[in-house]
């Protein structure tokens, strides 16, 4: 009787006035949004945060921008309640924002999709204030008044005992491939998997302070990175050894190596929060203490072999590529400028890969270019993408022109371990009279030059024939001056 009188007064002297909550139940669980306090110093954080009951965090969005502020770091809380005999489970996940500067600042209305539900909130208006002084501890014994009253009524309480219990939880660097070819990609993930019955023992700490130090130890002096982009920390679903697991991708990329050595990661530590239970829970408390366990990855070497014998091994680009060719018109004539696209897409390092390189021309043949577009997409572990170049031809003779002996590239297929030659397949048929050099046409869809162009003196002049014109213009204007002075002089004598 007299526990449960303590927790009925503690609960009335302690519990907080929850503002800015909406709700939404469903089979998912019951969740809520919680705003932090609208009106708080700018040495301070607003908060964020949204509360999940019922059921395992399974995916929510993210979190939104504020004008004016800027994200911080996210926190995790767990807490489990055990009263009149019944367990309940709250998780809150918290996003701190931090002030750029003091001032009144409006927080939209927005929404979050937490285990599939929408979540709304009706936003509202932030004050930040001056920076305040650090506010000095409550003396002992004084946090709460209340507290010294209880105890004298019903006697002070014993400290309650933590134990720390076991956990299943793990760190993973997972690379997707154990050898590779030089020059060929290789996704690394770096992913901490726990148990769902872990998520109240475990929660993130300080990880954007923790993640420079894990950048430093996954980068590799030998092998071209390709980072993913930054995603939002959720966990997923996954299946390992049997086992259901909550996997956060901590962080992805794909490496591509310059030589044979080998790709050597060492183990990566990474510090969690983990909370020690009460031997004995008492109803209406949080029965749990804050410490702290580092993970560890596993250090993780992946092999490199050497591509096989080519005369040209050292500029082979590695990758799955295919060929897709375009060509800017159907019919074309001699002296016509027109225009080839040699586009490489798949999977491999595009952004390194170079353009064909050409032969000698053959007489008549000009080409100019190439102009370089590239895009990269990265999805699903995979890079992959497309690189086009673009060229501007003219041929000034008749017949076929073959774009074949003058467009090709050799790459090497690490899949099958062969070497293959991306070969142009387009052969144009060039009708009209042979074109001299020197000769100009313009493009058909260029009309404001196209009559110019084609009427044009393509006639050779000598360097200094503008000069030759300049002067004889100077002449001519000198004699018109005189005649101009005389004629005046002669007008003015008649007057008189």
């Amino acid at each position: 009787m007299a526990a449960s009188l303590r927790v009925f007064f503690l609960l009335l002297l302690l519990l907080p006035g929850v503002d800015g909550a909406v709700r939404a139940q469903s089979k998912a669980g019951q969740a809520d949004i919680v705003l932090g306090r609208t009106s708080f110093p700018v040495n301070d954080y607003f908060t964020i945060s949204f509360r999940l009951r019922g059921a395992p965090l399974e995916r929510y969005s993210p979190f939104p921008d504020i004008e004016g502020f800027k994200k911080s770091s996210k926190s995790s809380t767990t807490t489990t309640r055990i009263v009149g005999g019944q367990t309940s489970t709250e998780l809150t996940i918290t996003q701190r924002y931090a002030a750029y500067n003091e001032g009144e600042f409006e927080l939209k209305p927005f929404s979050m999709t937490i285990n599939g539900q929408v979540v709304q909130s009706a936003g509202g208006k932030l004050q930040v204030l001056a920076q305040q002084a650090a506010v000095p501890p409550p003396p002992a014994g004084g946090a709460v008044q209340g507290l010294g009253l209880l105890d004298k009524l019903f006697g002070k309480p014993k400290p309650q005992e933590y134990v720390e219990p076991h956990d299943n939880a793990f760190m993973a660097l997972v690379p997707d491939k154990a050898t590779v070819f030089v020059g060929e990609g290789v996704h690394v993930g770096l992913y901490f998997y726990l148990t769902p019955a872990d998520q109240g023992l475990l929660s993130f700490y300080n990880f954007g302070g923790q993640l420079p130090e894990i950048l430093r130890l996954l980068r590799q002096r030998t092998a071209w990175e390709e980072p993913f982009n930054e995603q939002e920390i959720v966990p997923e679903t996954v299946v390992a050894g049997g086992k259901t697991y909550l996997r956060y991708r901590l962080y992805e990329a794909e490496y591509y190596p310059l030589n044979t050595q080998p790709l050597t990661f060492p183990e990566i530590p990474l510090q969690m929060v983990k909370y020690r239970v009460a031997k004995k829970p008492e109803a209406g408390l949080d029965n749990r203490m804050e410490g702290f366990k580092i993970y560890r990855t596993a250090a993780r070497t992946i092999t490199v072999k050497p591509l096989p014998p080519h005369p040209l091994r050292d500029q082979v680009p590695v990758g799955d590529y295919r060929l897709r060719e375009a060509i800017d018109r159907t019919t074309f004539r001699t002296g016509k400028a027109f225009t080839y696209s040699f586009t490489v897409e798949g999977e491999g390092n595009l952004a390194a890969l170079a353009a064909p390189v050409l032969p000698p021309l053959p007489a008549g043949v000009e080409v100019y270019g190439p102009d370089t577009e590239l895009g990269v997409t990265r999805q699903g572990g995979r890079v992959g993408g497309a690189k086009r170049f673009t060229y501007r031809l003219i041929a000034r003779r008749p017949g076929p022109l073959a774009l074949d002996s003058l467009f090709s590239m050799v790459v090497f297929n690490p899949s099958t371990g062969r070497y293959d030659t991306l070969r142009a397949e387009v052969k144009p048929e060039l009708k009209g009279a042979e074109k001299t050099v020197g000769t100009f046409s313009a493009r058909p869809d260029d009309p404001f030059y196209q009559d110019v162009l084609e009427s044009a003196d393509n006639t050779l002049q000598a360097r200094d024939a503008y000069s030759e014109v300049r002067r004889y213009a100077n002449y001519i204007l000198l004699v018109l001056g005189v005649l101009a002075v005389v004629g005046w002089w002669r007008s003015g004598r008649r007057s008189m």
